[in-house]
């Protein structure tokens, strides 16, 4: 109960230092398929649910040797209530592998399964550079839309906290780590022009356990197109009892405005162990989003398409012109 009264207080006092409203898109705004969480909400009334079975090999070269086999399942699902910029979730990996330690005489072999976490927590946007600010299109400059903007630098920040569960004898954990202990962290994104989205990602995790982890991350996507986005992700891990540097790289596939398909490839470059995960996934959301102030601020993906129309036409009005002026010439 302590533990509960703390994470709500924190998020109370967020919502009251705070004056920020998310960026609510027409479109699904998944975290998949990286690991880290992007720092706007999907938006008051939406359900979003994020899934990704994954395969993973893993080889340890220094004693103890041992080799790890196996499957697993990363899962999230997230809910906007109240606030545009307050989001309830609860995300978790569950593994199951085999653990082999090599003998000259036979091979001694270990099934492990379990959750790699499992935790409840809520994010709040507490800044969002974009807010109040116009960000409709120059219809006179091309250019103008497509250039480097200084205030694109400033990112938007949210807060996270909540509870981690681990059960007794979790092989994935420490010895003595069991029950409930916090978790907390702080991420800041930049949008910027051309497709580009730089996220990073501060947490402290299993705080006030034996098994105190630290976690950054740091994700750049770009879209190509309004379908297709590729991206490259580092993620440390540090802390007593696991410590590791992993790489990510993949891509998604948007079908419609509420489902995605992604894939990406993990591994790392050492030895103590070696890991390579090759992970498939989806995104889905319930949208039953109501815009209360009726506000356009020229981000949703509708307004995006009906630029991006505008602009084909003005090209090819202009080509059309000149053709003529040509011709008459």
């Amino acid at each position: 109960m302590k533990i509960l009264s703390k994470l709500i207080t924190f998020i109370a006092l967020c919502c009251v230092c705070s004056t920020a409203q998310a960026q609510y898109t027409d479109v699904i705004n998944s975290n998949r398929p990286g690991a880290s969480q992007s720092a706007f909400s999907v938006g008051t009334k939406v359900l979003q649910f994020e899934v990704g079975p994954y395969m993973i090999k893993e080889k340890r070269e220094l004693y103890p040797k041992y080799e790890v086999s196996g499957y697993g399942v990363d899962f999230a699902a997230h809910y906007g209530f109240w606030k545009e910029a307050l989001e309830l979730n609860i995300q978790g990996t569950f593994q199951k592998d085999t653990q082999t330690y090599p003998s000259s005489i036979v091979d001694v072999e270990y099934g492990r399964a379990n959750f790699k976490n499992l935790n409840i927590g809520a994010k709040y946007l507490v800044y969002d550079p974009h807010k109040n600010k116009d960000n409709k299109p120059n219809l006179y400059s091309y250019h103008a839309n497509r250039g480097f903007k200084w205030s694109s630098l400033i990112p938007a920040v949210s807060v996270i906290a909540g509870v981690n569960y681990d059960t007794k004898d979790n092989p994935y954990t420490a010895p003595t780590v069991e029950g409930l202990s916090y978790r907390g962290g702080l991420i800041t994104q930049n949008n910027f022009n051309g497709g580009w989205v730089f996220i990073t990602n501060f947490i402290m995790d299993r705080i006030g356990s034996d098994q105190t982890d630290f976690h950054y991350i740091l994700t750049l996507t770009h879209s190509f197109n309004p379908k297709w986005v590729v991206f490259g992700e580092t993620q440390g891990i540090k802390s007593e009892f696991y410590a590791d540097n992993l790489l990510r790289f993949g891509g998604g596939y948007l079908l419609n405005k509420n489902l995605q398909f992604d894939t990406a490839l993990t591994f790392n470059t050492k030895n103590t162990p070696s890991v390579l995960s090759l992970s498939f996934g989806a995104s889905y959301r319930l949208d039953r989003h109501k815009d209360k102030n009726n506000v356009d601020n020229g981000t949703s993906a509708k307004d995006q398409e009906k630029r991006k129309s505008r602009f084909k036409n003005e090209d090819k009005r202009k080509k059309k012109k000149r053709s003529t002026n040509f011709e008459e010439d």
